[in-house]
């Protein structure tokens, strides 16, 4: 109910006040495929600001897009509220823990709705894959990851769990399908010469949307590299080293094999691969958040014990610093020439990434016997 709220609360909001942009971009992406026209051009008398996410994208918003302005603004605001309870209410986790998840996550979802963002469902793309690879519905779950990865990229971390597949080439054959189904859907609504041409200019796009990102007053960039552009004030520090580091990091944890039997061990990977999309991305944003915390609060609720003093503070942290930081809450001086300009909304999230990744390549899952493991067990054995 509260997610539902937060999303019709939004939904009037910006409806009615006439402040629904990043709606109008998405909606409009529909038409403009449709008649033919570039994606990404600048197209000022229906929108500021730029078009950026794949060609799939502009049939993919056609239920939000075809029906009036004011129904499907609402269909798109609830529709990113129901399906994060959906992705949550999947998870291995009893239901006290789903409920805690949704609420301290329910900040970065506000953050996230309230700037119509696709965020939400990025997250529930992400948590839904894992689930069904470890249902053995890979043929479903690599419909999600190929999908949202030719949306906006960040779904591809999905194809980690290929590791965790029960039928590894069943994984393989369906997202090689998927992804030359989901390359030509678009031709349903255009042609296939401009889903061609668009893909070109879609990743024209997103390099010099990098570009733009980088610096050192931007909106984005709220990320590793970010942090340290902006706490050594050198805006002409590379990404590359960042991004291979890790990477790697990300990758050693994949080399213990032992540990996959472990389902606490696995939930942690999909709990580090929602914060490494986000805190290794240039494109990180305010609303972007909703999938790093997610994972960050996931982390929490596999534990034993989730509330204990370090945990509580990173909570703290991660409702103060990361989901109020940028908000009306927070006095301006502080909002903007600390908070923004230090990229803090980043900090709590590359803390506990950083933590997440030291327990997954050097913690004993199986020996420490965890109560979700036993939980899990029991299921399987039921």
């Amino acid at each position: 109910m509260l997610y539902i709220a937060v999303a019709i609360f939004s939904w009037q909001m910006k409806y009615f006040r006439h402040i629904d942009n990043n709606y109008l971009i998405f909606r409009q992406a529909y038409y403009h495929a449709r008649s033919g026209l570039n994606l990404y051009a600048a197209y000022p008398k229906e929108y500021y600001d730029m078009y950026y996410y794949g060609p799939l994208f502009s049939l993919f918003v056609a239920p939000f897009a075809i029906p009036p302005e004011v129904v499907g603004l609402f269909l798109w605001e609830v529709a990113n509220a129901v399906v994060v309870i959906v992705a949550v209410n999947m998870l291995t986790l009893d239901n006290r823990r789903k409920m805690l998840m949704l609420l301290l996550c329910a900040i970065e979802f506000a953050n996230a709705v309230f700037y119509m963002q696709f965020n939400p469902m990025i997250t529930a793309m992400i948590i839904i894959s894992f689930m069904l690879v470890e249902r053995g519905k890979d043929q479903w779950a690599t419909l999600l990851i190929v999908a949202g990865t030719l949306i906006k990229l960040y779904p591809v971390v999905g194809l980690a769990f290929f590791a965790f597949s029960k039928d590894k080439p069943k994984f393989i054959i369906w997202t090689i399908a998927w992804f030359g189904i989901m390359m030509i859907l678009p031709t349903i609504i255009s042609s296939p010469a401009f889903v061609i041409n668009s893909y070109h200019q879609w990743f024209d796009a997103l390099s010099y949307k990098s570009a733009l990102n980088t610096g050192l007053n931007t909106s984005q960039d709220m990320c590793v590299m970010g942090v340290v552009r902006r706490l050594t004030g050198n805006v002409n520090i590379p990404n590359l080293p960042f991004l291979v580091a890790g990477a790697f990091i990300f990758a050693m944890p994949f080399l213990r094999f032992k540990q996959f039997d472990s389902h606490k061990f696995r939930l942690q990977v999909l709990a580090t691969a929602l914060i490494m999309v986000v805190i290794f991305s240039t494109g990180a944003e305010h609303p972007t958040f909703i999938i790093a915390v997610a994972g960050v609060v996931l982390w929490i609720m596999i534990q034993d014990k989730p509330f204990t003093t370090t945990n509580n503070i990173l909570i703290i942290l991660l409702l103060v610093i990361t989901g109020l930081g940028l908000t009306d809450v927070m006095p301006k001086p502080i909002r903007q020439d600390i908070i923004a300009k230090y990229s803090m909304k980043a900090w709590p999230c590359i803390i506990a990434w950083f933590i997440i990744s030291y327990e997954l390549m050097f913690k004993d899952f199986i020996k420490e016997g965890s109560a979700i493991d036993k939980h899990y067990h029991r299921g399987i054995a039921a």
